[in-house]
């Protein structure tokens, strides 16, 4: 007669401590989250934490550059660079809205960050590099006549990525509504009024 074996309780990988770490961070805060708090979350002791990391402030690291790299991998797609600008600037929206939906645990937390360290520092310099990198579109757009010239194309930029980053204050995926349909309404709400 054999013996049943003991269930195992399952080990975390990197992946899955980032991604633990990313819920606690975005419910509790990045600074109100401690290595405590993590490890309960986890189901393990701190000192496990520390054999895939070395501190809160890498997984912190790692999970704004989830964010970001989607986001510059993105602008650095040729259809992001090449063509009309107002083509460009809509492949790029809805590009972004994908990445937000795909990362929207890591998006919400980037979006939270407000530089309180330097981690949070270069992530939002990276930040304010991909914003000028879409009000140079915006700009382009606006001078070859695509978008109407009576808006400001600085303010086109905000209002566009706050209608854009707002969808991490409502969107919950279980509800239905994929990546492509949001950005269509997007891209629908805010083009039909920028186009000429």
């Amino acid at each position: 007669m054999t013996t049943p074996t003991r269930q195992r309780k399952r080990g975390h990988d990197p992946e899955s401590v980032l991604s633990i770490a990313v819920a606690v961070f975005n419910e509790r805060g990045y600074d109100g989250t401690s290595m405590e708090d993590l490890a309960r979350a986890l189901g393990v002791t701190k000192s496990a934490i520390y054999y895939h990391v070395p501190g809160k402030e890498q997984l912190l690291s790692r999970a704004l550059d989830r964010a970001l790299d989607g986001l510059f991998e993105v602008v650095a797609d040729e259809r992001a660079t090449s063509g009309p600008a107002i083509t460009r600037l809509e492949w790029v929206v809805r590009e972004s809205v994908r990445i937000l939906v795909e990362r929207l645990p890591y998006v919400t937390l980037l979006l939270r960050v407000r530089g309180n360290s330097p981690t949070e520092e270069r992530a939002l310099e990276r930040r304010r590099e991909f914003d000028r990198f879409i009000s140079h579109l915006v700009k382009e757009a606006a001078a070859d006549g695509s978008i109407r010239p009576d808006l400001d194309p600085a303010l086109v930029t905000r209002l566009l990525f706050g209608t854009v980053n707002s969808i991490t204050e409502w969107y919950q995926p279980a509800r239905g509504g994929s990546a492509d349909d949001l950005a269509d309404a997007l891209l629908k709400m805010t083009f039909d009024g920028l186009r000429v």
